[in-house]
């Protein structure tokens, strides 16, 4: 044989051995069609295919993050609002994704737009805001339910981000300030009533007691005492007082503790004065 042919020959068998050979990795599988028929999905690893009969088309297995382009929705409350997601899903049968639908990645965008605008469209503003994991709920539920059929699980949607008009900002922070408002005022009232309260009870204890008050006015005093500058009224208790204005009453007075009432007698004299006399 002629060497030129046999190197040729070398060469053509080099080329369909390389031609041939598929390196498919771990988180890939290679979907196999024969003359256009569907033969299976291969790997991972190294495999021969029939060059000019076989063909591969590889699809990754690994979990795919799709950015949900923000979308403008009016709730069931008629505010508009604008919000964008994020959707998590994987390749469960690579058959499927590649024999059922064209591109499985944008087909998913596109279910997850119209299935996001449709479940805001049923939803109010105050359950978009304050039950978002019900809302993910739903949307994941939709989502993957018309997903399934091409051999796509939907593990998760997320609502991101929640973009309101300026108007509904404003009256929603007015609202969130009066409700502040309300429970300040509430708390005002209830501390109120819990000191109106203490004090009743204190005041009916130090009155059941006598030397109470007395007590409580010495430390009064020695509160007061530690500021400089300050007029200190000191009070007496009015048993001192009692005794102290009978012992430096005249001796034709009413003793010390008595009871009584002073009259006062007017008349003339002779000379034309006036005496005054008290009993």
């Amino acid at each position: 044989m002629d060497p030129l042919t046999l190197i040729v020959i070398l060469v053509l068998v080099a080329f369909l051995f390389i031609s041939s050979v598929r390196v498919v990795q771990e988180y890939e599988r290679g979907v196999v069609f024969r003359l256009g028929r569907l033969v299976g999905a291969r790997g991972p690893g190294l495999f021969l295919l029939i060059p000019g009969i076989e063909r591969m088309v590889k699809v990754d297995l690994r979990v795919i993050t799709l950015d949900v382009p923000g979308q403008e929705a009016i709730t069931r409350d008629n505010v508009t609002v604008k919000v964008n997601a994020v959707v998590y899903f994987k390749v469960m049968e690579p058959e499927s994704a590649v024999v059922k639908v064209l591109d499985y990645i944008r087909a998913t965008s596109l279910i997850a737009q119209t299935t996001l605008r449709s479940v805001l469209g049923q939803a109010e503003l105050d359950e978009l805001l304050a039950q978002r994991d019900k809302i993910n709920q739903e949307l994941q539920r939709i989502i993957d339910e018309q997903t399934e059929a091409w051999g796509i699980k939907v593990s998760a949607v997320e609502v991101r981000d929640v973009e309101l008009p300026q108007p509904m900002q404003l009256a929603m922070a007015r609202q969130a300030e009066a409700e502040r408002e309300k429970r300040a005022k509430i708390i005002h009232a209830e501390g109120e009533y819990e000191a109106s309260t203490q004090l009743a009870a204190a005041a009916e204890i130090i009155g059941s007691h006598p030397a109470g008050l007395q007590l409580r006015y010495l430390q009064t005093m020695t509160e007061i005492a530690t500021e400089r500058s300050q007029t200190i009224v000191f009070p007496l208790p009015t048993d001192l007082i009692q005794l102290l204005m009978g012992r430096f009453r005249p001796q034709g007075g009413l003793p010390a503790g008595g009871q009584g009432t002073s009259q006062t007698r007017a008349g003339s004299t002779p000379g034309g004065s006036t005496a005054a006399g008290c009993s």
